[in-house]
């Protein structure tokens, strides 16, 4: 790792039952269209077309989380290109926790909480490192690698 990372992540959307569920609920509509005898090629190529895009995104959506010596550089790549600086004087508090993402954030993805429990960018799994700042909004970043992240904090003072 470059001197100035302490840490590094990067998550995709790899869940079997997600990628089973996307096929299905775009091939089943395509099958009926395809078959369809008052189907116009050009809604079917639409929908094709659509799906293929609906895969796409999937494919290159990515959760990158990286610790630095100034702070957390977060992207959800593609809807973020360039990456979210939060530096360490920003945040009040910082924990790593477990969660549950359906019941707290309404599942994965970029979710917000209704709750009171801030924003989550999450891709799998039910951990992540808890944000408190001092504005008082919070902000959960999902890992698959709690461990790591906790020694690289312990490392530079921040858990």
């Amino acid at each position: 790792m470059t001197p100035n990372i302490h840490f590094s992540e990067k998550q995709k959307f790899s869940q079997s039952w997600l990628w089973i569920l996307i096929l299905i609920s775009g091939i089943a509509p395509i099958l009926y269209l395809f078959n369809s005898k008052d189907i116009e090629i050009t809604t079917l190529i639409i929908v094709i077309c659509s799906f293929a895009l609906v895969i796409l995104i999937f494919a290159l959506m990515k959760l990158e989380t990286i610790i630095k010596n100034d702070g957390i550089y977060i992207r959800f790549f593609p809807f973020h290109i360039k990456f979210t600086q939060y530096n360490w004087d920003t945040v009040k508090q910082l924990s790593i926790r477990k969660y549950d993402p359906i019941y707290e954030y309404g599942g994965w993805g970029i979710r917000m909480s209704f709750g009171g429990k801030g924003k989550a960018y999450n891709v799998s799994g039910n951990t992540g490192l808890q944000l408190e700042f001092r504005n008082n909004k919070k902000l959960l970043i999902g890992t698959n690698k709690p461990d790591e992240l906790s020694e690289a904090l312990k490392k530079i003072g921040k858990l």
